[in-house]
């Protein structure tokens, strides 16, 4: 996947967005890159990335504010937020906009590399930490854990590298509670941790939920984590 793929890195410093660009490239991706939000939206309207490097502050409109709107329009790229605040409350406010991963500043090229790939394996292939299993009903929609699609009477809503892996790990084990520790495992060790694990949950709720306030699919084990209980 690495040796094809198209990589569009958002970045207002033109050093910085350089040494990404360079960076990868020697590592086998293509690139292309931009300076702004808006700059970026006119890439993304005549080119198809296979992932999103994306600056939080810029001038204008932030990358939160992007990686938010892609979401609402149903958009899946994967997406891996950088940024100099990198406290966990900024970590949970980016994954909270929809972000898959999260790279405070300064980093480690090769730190940056890892993370680009793992979630482009995500994306290719959602179950691949997750084992195997067929498709599960949630109501009016079906999950496919190996596809790493929601489908219903609409089409099919779009989930996030994080979400689809999430709702993979405890879609393989259907009503067996899983704990926040174990959940953090299948999104990666440094996904801010448990609360990232929350962020994604209230997500997936909006999305799978006739009520997201009284979940009936995706249920909270007080003290002990989260359990997936599939139904018609």
């Amino acid at each position: 996947m690495s040796a094809d793929a198209l990589i569009l890195v958002v970045d207002d410093d033109a050093r910085l967005r350089a040494l990404i660009s360079r960076f990868l490239t020697e590592n086998g991706f293509r690139v292309i890159t931009a300076e702004t939000a808006a700059d970026a939206r006119d890439k993304l309207r005549v080119l198809s990335p296979d992932a999103l490097v994306l600056d939080v502050m810029m001038p204008g409109e932030t990358g939160l504010a992007l990686v938010a709107s892609l979401r609402e329009a149903n958009s899946a790229l994967p997406v891996l937020l950088l940024t100099a605040r990198g406290a966990p409350e900024d970590r949970i406010e980016g994954f909270e906009s929809g972000a898959d991963d999260y790279l405070p500043k300064p980093f480690e090229p090769r730190e940056l590399l890892l993370r680009l790939r793992a979630l482009l394996r995500r994306a290719a292939s959602p179950l691949s930490t997750t084992g195997r299993g067929g498709p599960v009903p949630l109501g009016a929609l079906m999950f496919d854990p190996e596809r790493g699609e929601l489908r219903g009477p609409d089409g099919v809503t779009h989930l996030t590298g994080g979400e689809a892996a999430l709702l993979a790990a405890l879609a393989r084990r259907p009503n067996e509670t899983l704990t926040r520790e174990e959940l953090a495992e299948t999104l990666g060790a440094d996904q801010a941790g448990e609360r990232a694990i929350d962020v994604h949950v209230t997500r997936l709720r909006r999305k799978i939920e006739p009520d997201p306030r009284e979940p009936r699919f995706l249920q909270t084990v007080r003290h002990r984590g989260y359990v997936l209980k599939p139904g018609g």
